[in-house]
Formats: structure tokens, C-alpha cells, sequence
């Protein structure tokens, strides 16, 4: 796959949620939502800022990231499903 995103983009690939809750009730598919949480596949260079120098992106590639509910577009490539957003769409990394 040769996809790069631009400015302050970034490819994410959603994680897959957990189907069984702590207390072993299984969710069944049509009851779950999509999950907020995924893995940084690329990241752009970063954003231009008013005097045309590049600010650099907090995110790296590897990173497992949080980001809101409807952030972001998805696109499908190679038969697989990805989220392209801009990091202000990123809440949180996940340690």
C-alpha cells in the first residue's frame, strides 16, 4: 500500500472491541458500535503554520490512539478499512 497522508493527516486503522463484557455477556454484532480506538498507520509531515514552517505531528506511526466517535473519513484500500483525520480529531494516546 503507497498511501501517504498530507499536512496534519493521519491513516488509522481501527482496533477491533472486546465481544464479551466482564461479566461474560457476549454482544452480539448488531449491538455494537464501532470503536473509538485505533492503531496510526501513517502519519503526514505536519502542519504549515502562519510563517510556512512545519509543526510537527504529537502522533507516530505504531501509536494506538483514542479519537472521537465520528472523526474522520473512511476509505477502504487493498480490501481493508481505514480512518483518514487530522490530529485534532486524536484525544488521547494510549500508553
Amino acid at each position: 500500500m503507497k498511501l501517504k497522508p498530507l499536512q496534519d493527516r493521519v491513516l488509522v486503522k481501527r482496533l477491533e472491541e472486546e465481544g464479551k463484557t466482564k461479566g461474560g455477556i457476549i454482544i452480539p454484532d448488531s449491538a455494537k458500535e464501532k470503536p473509538q480506538r485505533g492503531e496510526i498507520i501513517a502519519a503526514g509531515p505536519g502542519k504549515a503554520d502562519k510563517d510556512g514552517k512545519s509543526i510537527k505531528l504529537a502522533v507516530k506511526k505504531g501509536d494506538t490512539v483514542l479519537f472521537n466517535k465520528y472523526a474522520g473519513t473512511e476509505i477502504k484500500v487493498d480490501g481493508a478499512e481505514f480512518l483518514i483525520m487530522r490530529e485534532d480529531d486524536i484525544l488521547a494516546i494510549i500508553d
